[in-house]
C-alpha cells in the first residue's frame, strides 16, 4: 500500500510517500481502507519531534473509510461497514487498522470524507464548549483563528448553547467565514489590538473563556481579555509553545484559570467516544454544524498540505484522498 512514513523529525520535507505492507487486522481490530484522512495541527507536532513518538512511524490520527476485514473476537463492526476514527496513528495511508472498539459506524447521510472532516476537530469543539468550560447562554467567550477548522465548529457551538461570540481572524475572507458561523464579533487581529476590542465590547469586564489555539503570538492577551474567575484553555500552539509562565500572575489579574486540555482525555472511554462523535455526526447529518472542506490533497501532496497548514492562509478543514 502506498502511505506517508517519517523516519526523521523536521520540516514538511520528511514526510515520504513510501510503499508499506498492507496491515492485517491482530485480535480486537479491523483493517479498514481509507477513504479520507484528516490532516491536523497535532501531525505537525508529531512531525516536528515537539511531541515524541517512535521512528519511524506513519502519520495521521485520523481518518475515514469502509472496513475491509476484521480481526478474531470482533462483534461490533464487519467488512463492509462505513467507519470513523481518530487518535489512532497510521492514517496517512490507504489503509490502517484501529481497534474496532474506537469505530464510529457512520449515519447514512454522512460521507466518509465528511466524517473524516469531523471527528477530531467537531469533538474538540464538543468537548471545549460542553466540558473544558461549559458554555452557559448569555456567556461571553472569545474564540481565537475563528475561520479554522476548530474555529468555525467551536464557533457554531457556542451559538447553539447561547453565548456571544468573539473571534479574531487574520484577513476580511476569513471575517467573513466567521460571521456566516455564527460570530457576533470578528477581529482582525492584523489591524486591531484585540485583547483591546474585546475590553471595548465587553464594557471592560472581559469574556467568561477564551478558546486557544494559537499559543505564543495570543497568549499575555487572551489572559488581559479574561472577567475575573475566567478560563484560559489553551488546546494548541499554531504561533509557538508558550513561554514559561509565573502562575502568580494569575491572581494578579483575577484569580483566573488555565487550563492545557487533549483530546484523549475527553474520550477515554467508550461512552464519552460514543457520546460526542454521535453528537457532532448526527449535527452533520441534520445540517445544524456546517463543514467547510474546500482542501483536498492526494496522499503524495502531504507535505505540501502541511505547508499550507503551518503558513495559516487555509480555512476549514483539509482531507488527503489516498
Amino acid at each position: 500500500m502506498k502511505a506517508i512514513q517519517i523516519t526523521q523529525t523536521g520540516g514538511p520535507d520528511v514526510l515520504n510517500l513510501v510503499d508499506l505492507p498492507t496491515p492485517a487486522p491482530s485480535p480486537g481490530q479491523a483493517l479498514i481502507k481509507i477513504e479520507a484522512s484528516g490532516i491536523n495541527f497535532v501531525d505537525i507536532y508529531f512531525r516536528e519531534g515537539r511531541y515524541p513518538n517512535k521512528l519511524p512511524f506513519v502519520p495521521g490520527q485520523e481518518a475515514a473509510g469502509t472496513i475491509v476485514s476484521i480481526g478474531e473476537g470482533v462483534t461490533t463492526v464487519k467488512p463492509g461497514d462505513r467507519v470513523a476514527w481518530c487518535h489512532i496513528f497510521g492514517t496517512y495511508a490507504e489503509f490502517a487498522v484501529a481497534p474496532a472498539s474506537r469505530l464510529i459506524t457512520l449515519p447514512a447521510n454522512v460521507t466518509t470524507q465528511q466524517a473524516a472532516a469531523a471527528m477530531l476537530q467537531g469533538m474538540t469543539a464538543h468537548y471545549l464548549a460542553h466540558s473544558t468550560y461549559k458554555i452557559h447562554s448569555g456567556d461571553d467567550v472569545l474564540i481565537h483563528a475563528g475561520a479554522g477548522g476548530v474555529g468555525l465548529l467551536l464557533i457554531q457551538m457556542a451559538k447553539f448553547l447561547g453565548a456571544r461570540v468573539f473571534t479574531t481572524v487574520s484577513t476580511e475572507e476569513k471575517a467573513a467565514l466567521a460571521r456566516t458561523a455564527g460570530a457576533d464579533h470578528v477581529i482582525l487581529y492584523t489591524q486591531q489590538d484585540f485583547a483591546a476590542e474585546v475590553k471595548r465590547l465587553t464594557d471592560g469586564r472581559g469574556v467568561a473563556v477564551v478558546y486557544d489555539s494559537v499559543g505564543k503570538t495570543t497568549f499575555d492577551g487572551s489572559l488581559t481579555c479574561l472577567r475575573p474567575l475566567g478560563m484560559m484553555a489553551l488546546f494548541g500552539g499554531a504561533s509557538g509553545p508558550v513561554p514559561s509562565f509565573d502562575l502568580i500572575r494569575l491572581s494578579q489579574m483575577g484569580s483566573l484559570f488555565i487550563t492545557r486540555p487533549t483530546m484523549k482525555d475527553y474520550i477515554a472511554t467508550r461512552e464519552a467516544l460514543e457520546s460526542r462523535a454521535n453528537d457532532v455526526l448526527s449535527w452533520v447529518a441534520s445540517g445544524k454544524l456546517k463543514l467547510r472542506t474546500e482542501h483536498n490533497y492526494p496522499l503524495a501532496d502531504a507535505a505540501q498540505a502541511h505547508r499550507d497548514l503551518e503558513s495559516r492562509k487555509t480555512t476549514g478543514k483539509l482531507l488527503l484522498i489516498p
